[in-house]
Parts: structure tokens; C-alpha cells; sequence
């Protein structure tokens, strides 16, 4: 099986255009106020048109309330919500009860307990390991990927957190047969929302072309 894509953080139309060339199983969008990717109350009309069926619409939300990111998921018309913020097994079970997915993002610390996830197996489609940081939300910075050796759970998940074009060799080094996906985003920028597309296209093509 190849590895998923997910590139996350887009707001600009042409960029996003030109990104769908290049079918990426996600695109993530970001609800949270304070990101310089913020996407807004809802993905305009415009950009929602120019996203294939084929190509899952992901909505990234950090403590938001639950009726405003139900609200939020039907106007935008998303396949997938993210929770990036300190959002309990319970939320995640009412989401499930609406048959809205969910990606649970959990912050990896060198301490960090990976116990903590199991409550949220039954209710989560994958979970999301990233770095933690003084805010919440995505820091584009690495953890020490070793760490993923002590994720003895069942749930599969996406690798997140300054993933660059040059970490190619290392992820595909990693041995886990619970690595589903990576995400991407701004290791790949040349501003805040704007994806440099001809180093995705190359980081792309060559995790399709490796099997895990």
C-alpha cells in the first residue's frame, strides 16, 4: 500500500487548483482564527468547486465548539474533520454518532504516554502525530521519530510536524505497520498558504512510488 498524502493549510484558489493536479488523497483547511492559514468561517464557494469528489476536503479545527463544527462541516461540505486541539474521547464520540470522520491529532513529546490515545480508538478513523508546541495546532517542527516505536495501537495515523521534501529516505525507514499517511505543510511553502508545487509533485511521486 502507498502512503496517503494530505496537504494541509490551503486558502489560496489557483494554488489549490494547481495542488488537485496532483491528487492528493486530503487537502486539509484550517478553521482555527489565529493560524496565518485560516481559511475563514467556511471554504468559499470557489474553492469548494475546484475539489474533485476523489479528493477529501478536511476540516481543521482546534477546541471548537461541537455545534459550530457540525455547522461549519456541513457548509463547507467536508469529508473529514481534524482535531488539533485538547478535545476528549466524547466529542469525538458525538461526531462519530453524526457519521462525521474524525482525524484525532495528539502533540508527541519525548514523554509523551501513548496510552492516552486508547480512549479514542472506538470513536477516531486515524489519529494525527505531530509536535508539541507552546500553541496548539501545527509547529513545522520534527519530533524524534523513534518515539512512533512506542504506538502499540490499532488505529492507523498520519506522521505530521516539518516534514520536508528531504525527509523522503527517513519515512520511508520507518517500520510501522499502523503508518497510514503524512502530512504536509509548511515545509513546503514559500508563504503562509502557498505550496510550492513542483516540490510536491516530486515528494509525491516518490512516496507513490514506495510501498509500505
Amino acid at each position: 500500500m502507498a502512503l496517503k498524502i494530505k496537504v494541509c493549510g490551503m486558502r489560496n484558489p489557483d494554488n489549490i487548483l494547481e495542488l488537485t493536479k496532483l491528487n492528493p488523497e486530503f487537502i486539509g483547511f484550517i478553521f482555527q482564527p489565529q493560524s496565518k492559514r485560516f481559511i475563514g468561517s467556511n471554504i468559499p464557494e470557489e474553492i469548494r468547486v475546484l475539489i474533485p469528489p476523489s479528493i477529501h476536503k478536511v476540516g481543521v479545527f482546534v477546541d471548537e465548539s461541537p455545534d459550530s463544527l457540525i455547522e461549519k462541516f456541513r457548509i463547507s461540505q467536508l469529508k473529514m474533520v481534524q482535531l488539533h486541539g485538547s478535545e476528549p474521547a466524547e466529542y469525538c464520540e458525538r461526531l462519530k454518532d453524526l457519521d462525521i470522520p474524525v482525524i484525532k491529532a495528539f502533540s508527541i513529546t519525548p514523554i509523551f504516554d501513548f496510552s492516552t490515545t486508547e480512549p479514542y480508538e472506538s470513536f477516531c478513523d486515524y489519529f494525527l502525530f505531530d509536535t508539541a508546541g507552546v500553541l496548539k495546532g501545527g509547529t513545522g517542527l520534527k519530533f524524534d521519530w523513534s518515539k512512533l516505536n512506542d504506538y502499540r495501537g490499532n488505529k492507523p495515523f498520519f506522521l505530521s510536524g516539518g516534514i520536508h521534501y528531504s525527509d523522503i529516505e527517513n519515512i520511508k525507514s520507518i517500520d510501522h505497520d499502523k503508518l497510514y499517511g503524512v502530512d504536509v505543510n509548511s515545509g513546503f511553502e514559500t508563504e503562509p498558504g502557498i505550496k510550492n508545487i513542483s516540490h510536491l509533485a516530486s515528494f509525491i511521486n516518490d512516496l507513490r512510488n514506495y510501498k509500505i
